[in-house]
C-alpha cells in the first residue's frame, strides 16, 4: 500500500505520555498518525478517512507552519498554560465545578464519580472569573464536571459570573436533575443560564445502557421539555462509538429537528479515549470525516457533505459546522456551502474571538432578544430584512456540528496549538481541553487531578 507523509509533527506516547515525533501519513484508505516511542514501540491510528478529501478540506484554511522548536521550548503539552506559541485566543472556558456525578458512565472523559476532590468554593470560582477577565474575558463559560447540577449553588455561580461581566453560560449535563427538579431549573434560568449542552447518545435503550449504564431516553426528552418551558436553549451532544450508535446519527438529527426551536443544534463528538472507557472499544476510532459522511448517507443527502465547512478558529481536522433553516414543509434549507460560506468563527484576533463567542451565544441560546440582522448574514442564507422576520426565522435555524477531541493515540501538537476551548486547571491556569484531559493507557494524566 502506497504511503505519503503529509506533515511532520509531534505527539505523545500513549503508554508514558512522553513527547515523541510523529508523522501524518496518507494511505489509500485514509490518513493515519504514526509515531514511535523508543521504549514502548510503534503506534498507528487512523484520524481521517478518504472522504471528504483532507487536501480539499484543508485548502479552505491557511495554517501557520508548525513550530516544533517552539513546542519543545514551551514543554508542550506537559507545561501547558496558554503560552506565546499558542496560535489562538480563548473562546470558551470550562469551569469544572465538581467531580461528583449521579451516573457512572462506562465512558467518561473526566472519570467522574471516582475522584474524591472537594468542590471548589465560591471564593475559588470568583478568583477564576477574575483571572479570566485579566486574560481577555469575558469568555463563554461552560459549567462542567462531573455533573455540575449536583451543586445546589450553581445558580449563585452563574449570578457571580454575571456580576463579573460574563454573559453566556452553558451547562454541560446528563439532564437528570434538570428533568426531575423543576424548581432548580427555574433557579438556573432566573440566574441567567443560556444553554443546556445535553448528553444525548441516541434513541435506543441499548445505546444508553452501553454508554451510560441505564436507559435514559424518557428522562432526556423530559429535560428538553423542561428547558423549553424556561426558555433555555438545548444542544444535543452525542458521543459516537463505532458499532454502538453510529447508525443512529440520522435519527438523532431528525429528532432534533422535531424539537426545534428548543433544540438549537446537534454537536457530534466521536469518542476520544480520556479518563474511563472499556479497553475493547479503543481499537477502532470513528473519525470526524466519517461523521460527516454518515450524516450525508443517513439523511439521504438532505444534509450533504457540501453543506459542511471547516472552522476558521481551531485546526480544520478538529471540527466542522453547518447551519440549516427549517422550512414550512419541515425540510432543511442549507445556509452554508463548502467553498462559498465563511466559517462561523475565527479567533485570530481579539475582535474575531468576540465574534466567535457571539455566534455561539446567539445560536445555542433560545432566541428571545433582538440581534442585528447583519450579524447573521451568510453567503447563501435568507434575506432577513426586517426585525420581525429575523426573530421568527432565528427560531427555525439549527446548527449541525462536530468536534474530534485528541487523546494520547491521536494527539497532534500542530492541531493542539489551535485549540480555543480551554479549561481552568486546579492551579488556576488555562490549559487546552485535549491537553488537560490527556490520559495514558494505564490512566495517568498530565494536568487533571485524580
Amino acid at each position: 500500500m502506497s504511503m505519503k507523509i503529509l506533515n511532520q509533527t509531534e505527539s505523545v506516547c500513549p503508554i508514558c505520555l512522553e513527547p515523541i515525533k510523529a508523522n501524518l501519513c496518507q494511505y489509500e484508505d485514509g490518513i493515519y498518525l504514526e509515531k514511535v516511542c523508543l521504549q514502548h514501540g510503534e503506534f498507528c491510528t487512523k484520524v481521517w478517512t478518504e472522504t471528504p478529501s483532507l487536501e480539499t478540506w484543508l485548502s479552505e484554511r491557511s495554517l501557520a507552519p508548525y513550530d516544533a522548536d517552539g513546542a519543545r521550548e514551551a514543554d508542550c503539552p506537559n507545561g501547558c498554560g496558554i503560552c506565546d506559541h499558542h496560535q489562538q485566543n480563548t473562546c470558551c472556558v470550562l469551569l469544572e465545578v465538581t467531580s461528583r456525578c449521579n451516573l457512572k458512565c462506562p465512558i467518561c472523559f473526566a472519570s467522574a464519580a471516582e475522584s474524591h476532590t472537594v468542590d471548589p468554593s465560591l471564593h475559588t470560582i470568583e478568583a477564576w472569573y477574575d483571572m479570566l477577565v485579566k486574560r481577555g474575558g469575558p469568555f463563554n463559560i461552560q459549567l462542567s464536571g462531573g455533573e455540575p447540577s449536583l451543586r445546589d449553588d450553581l445558580p449563585a455561580i452563574i449570578e457571580l459570573g454575571k456580576q463579573k461581566g460574563f454573559h453566556f453560560f452553558q451547562l454541560n449535563t446528563n439532564g437528570i436533575r434538570i428533568a426531575e427538579d423543576e424548581t432548580y431549573l427555574k433557579a438556573l434560568a432566573d440566574a441567567g443560564l443560556s444553554c443546556a449542552f445535553l448528553q444525548f447518545d441516541g434513541l435506543t435503550a441499548n445505546t444508553h445502557e452501553m454508554l451510560r449504564g441505564k436507559d435514559l431516553i424518557a428522562l432526556k426528552q423530559k429535560a428538553i421539555e423542561q428547558c423549553g418551558k424556561y426558555n433555555i436553549g438545548v444542544v444535543l451532544v452525542p458521543t459516537i462509538v463505532r458499532g454502538v450508535n453510529d447508525s443512529e446519527i440520522g435519527d438523532i438529527i431528525r429528532f432534533a429537528v422535531s424539537k426545534m426551536p428548543v433544540v438549537r443544534g446537534v454537536h457530534f463528538q466521536p469518542v476520544s479515549y480520556f479518563g474511563r472507557y472499556p479497553e475493547h472499544l479503543r481499537a477502532d476510532y470513528f473519525t470526524l470525516s466519517e461523521v460527516m459522511t454518515q450524516i450525508d448517507k443517513q439523511t439521504d443527502g438532505q444534509l450533504s457533505l457540501d453543506h459542511f465547512i471547516p472552522p476558521s478558529s481551531e485546526h480544520p481536522m478538529c471540527s466542522f459546522n453547518a447551519k440549516f433553516m427549517k422550512t414550512k414543509d419541515g425540510s432543511l434549507k442549507p445556509m452554508t456551502t463548502f467553498g462559498k460560506s465563511k466559517a462561523s468563527c475565527c479567533c485570530s484576533s481579539e475582535n474575531a474571538a468576540a465574534q466567535a463567542r457571539d455566534f455561539v451565544a446567539r445560536q445555542w441560546a433560545a432566541p428571545k432578544t433582538a440581534v442585528p440582522v447583519f450579524q447573521m448574514a451568510t453567503t447563501n442564507g435568507p434575506d432577513l430584512t426586517s426585525l420581525d422576520a429575523f426573530l421568527e426565522d432565528a427560531k427555525q435555524i439549527i446548527t449541525i456540528s462536530g468536534m474530534a477531541f485528541q487523546d494520547a493515540w491521536t494527539l497532534d501538537l500542530d492541531r493542539l496549538h489551535y485549540c480555543h476551548i480551554h479549561v481552568v486547571s486546579p492551579s488556576g491556569d488555562l490549559v487546552p481541553f485535549c491537553a488537560y484531559n490527556l490520559t495514558s493507557k494505564s490512566g495517568e494524566t498530565l494536568h487533571r487531578l485524580g
